[in-house]
C-alpha cells in the first residue's frame, strides 16, 4: 500500500517549531479609532492622517481615477507621477527620481539594476537591501555592523562595486557612517546606496534625511532610495541619483519594467506631505525630540536602550517570550508598541520599538513612561542570563 504524503506536513512542523520558540506572528486588524496609544508604527510625523494628505489624495483620485492602470511604461505614468518625482528629487537635494509602488521594490532596483561586481552591505541591513542582494547574482560580501574599515579591506582590488547600507538602521535606529564610508566608496571608484527609509522626515534640516545632512546630496556616486510610508504618511518608493542611474533603472530594473505603477491616491498624498514638511520643517526636530525622551524614559528605568539617531528607540529584553510579555504590559498599559524578535533582530537581542512621533503629547509621553515602568516591574531589564541565544 503506498502511503499518502502530506505535502503541507514540513509547513505545520515549522510552524510548531516557531511556536515553541515564541516566534510566531499573528495579523491584528485596527480599527478606525484605534484604542491604545500608538508607538509602533512608523507614522513619524503623524501626517497619514492630516486631512491635507486626505485632500491630495482624493484629489488625485478625482483626477486620474483609483489605479493607474498598468506598468510605468506603458500607461502607469501621469502629470501626477512626474510632478512628484520631480518634488521628490528637490526636496533631498538629488538631481532625478524615479517613484515605484513599494520602498521594498525601490531597493530591489537600486541594487539588482546596477549589475554591479561585487556588493558590499552592512550586517544590519533591512531585509529588502538582503534580498537585491541576493538578487543580483554577484560576489556579496557582509561587513560588521557599522564597520568602515572592513568596507575599505572588501573594496580593495574590486571592480564595479556597490556599497549598500540603511541610513537610520530599522530597529536599533542608530545612524551609519555616511560621510566615512562616501570617502571610502569615493577612494575605490564604487556606488554608494543609501536606504533613507527612517531618515526621510526626520534626519537632516526640515528632514531632508541623512545624506543631505552629511553633505552628500547630489553627488554622482550616491545613490538614495526612500519610502513614502512613514514620515509621508503615504505610501510606495523612490529612488534618487544622477540622470545616469535613473535612466538605467528605466530600462532594466524588474521590479519598475514589469510592476504596475504607484496608485494615483499614494502620489497625491506623497506630494501633499512634501508640502507640508516644506511649511512645518520644525516637524523633523519634534520627532527626534521625542524620541530622546522616549530614550530617555526607559534609560531611567534601568532598560536597556540607545541615543536615537532618529525617531526609532529600541527596548532590549533578549528572550522573545520576554519581548511579547512586555509588549503584552505595554498593551494592559493602553500603549501599542512594536516587538522585534529573530529573525528580524539577532538572537539574544528581542526588543521593543517605539517611536517617536511627532505629535506625541505630555500626557501620552506620560502614559509610556507608566508603560514602561510596569515592563521594569514585572520583567526587570535586560541581562546576558535572560538573552537566552540557543532558542531558535
Amino acid at each position: 500500500m503506498i502511503r499518502r504524503v502530506d505535502p503541507l506536513e514540513r509547513l505545520t512542523a515549522a510552524t510548531r517549531e516557531r511556536t515553541a520558540a515564541g516566534l510566531r506572528r499573528t495579523l491584528r486588524p485596527r480599527t478606525p479609532a484605534p484604542v491604545l496609544l500608538d508607538l509602533a508604527s512608523n507614522d513619524y510625523l503623524g501626517l497619514s492622517g492630516d486631512p491635507r494628505l486626505a485632500e491630495g489624495a482624493i484629489e488625485a483620485v478625482r483626477t486620474w481615477g483609483t489605479g493607474s492602470t498598468g506598468s510605468r511604461l506603458v500607461t502607469g505614468t501621469t502629470e501626477l507621477h512626474a510632478a512628484l518625482e520631480e518634488r521628490l528629487a528637490g526636496f533631498v537635494g538629488a538631481p532625478s527620481a524615479l517613484v515605484f509602488s513599494s520602498g521594498y521594490l525601490a531597493n530591489l532596483a537600486a541594487v539588482t539594476a546596477l549589475r554591479p561586481g561585487l556588493i558590499v552591505s552592512d550586517r544590519g541591513n533591512h531585509a529588502s537591501l538582503i534580498d537585491g542582494c541576493r538578487l543580483a547574482r554577484c560576489p556579496v560580501v557582509v561587513t560588521p555592523h557599522g564597520d568602515v574599515a572592513a568596507v575599505d579591506a572588501a573594496l580593495d582590488g574590486a571592480r564595479d562595486a556597490v556599497v549598500v547600507t540603511d541610513a537610520v538602521f530599522s530597529v536599533d535606529g542608530d545612524l551609519a557612517p555616511l560621510r566615512e564610508l562616501h570617502a571610502v566608496v569615493r577612494h575605490h571608484g564604487a556606488l554608494l546606496v543609501v536606504d533613507e527609509a527612517h531618515a526621510l522626515g526626520v534626519v537632516g534640516p526640515g528632514g531632508r534625511g541623512a545624506t543631505y545632512a552629511a553633505g552628500l546630496a547630489g553627488e554622482p556616486d550616491v545613490i538614495v532610495t526612500v519610502t513614502l510610508s512613514k514620515s509621508l504618511g503615504s505610501q510606495g518608493g523612490a529612488v534618487l541619483g544622477a540622470p545616469e542611474v535613473i535612466e538605467t533603472l528605466v530600462d532594466t530594473a524588474r521590479s519598475f519594467v514589469f510592476d504596475t505603477g504607484l496608485a494615483p491616491a499614494s502620489a497625491g498624498a506623497a506630494a501633499a506631505a512634501l508640502g507640508v514638511l516644506a511649511a512645518e520643517p520644525e516637524l523633523a526636530a519634534r520627532a527626534r525630540d521625542r524620541a530622546h525622551r522616549l530614550a530617555a524614559a526607559a534609560d531611567a528605568l534601568g532598560l536597556e536602550t540607545a541615543t536615537p539617531a532618529a525617531a526609532v528607540v529600541p527596548v532590549v529584553l533578549g528572550d522573545p517570550d520576554r519581548a511579547v510579555h512586555a509588549a503584552e504590559i505595554c498593551a494592559e498599559h493602553g500603549v501599542k508598541v512594536g516587538c522585534f524578535r529573530p529573525p528580524s533582530v539577532p538572537r539574544g537581542r528581542a526588543c521593543l520599538r517605539l517611536t517617536g512621533r511627532a505629535t506625541l503629547e505630555e500626557a501620552e509621553l506620560t502614559k509610556v513612561t507608566g508603560a514602561l515602568t510596569g515592563v521594569r516591574e514585572l520583567i526587570g531589564p535586560y541581562s546576558a542570563r535572560n538573552a537566552d541565544p540557543t532558542r531558535r
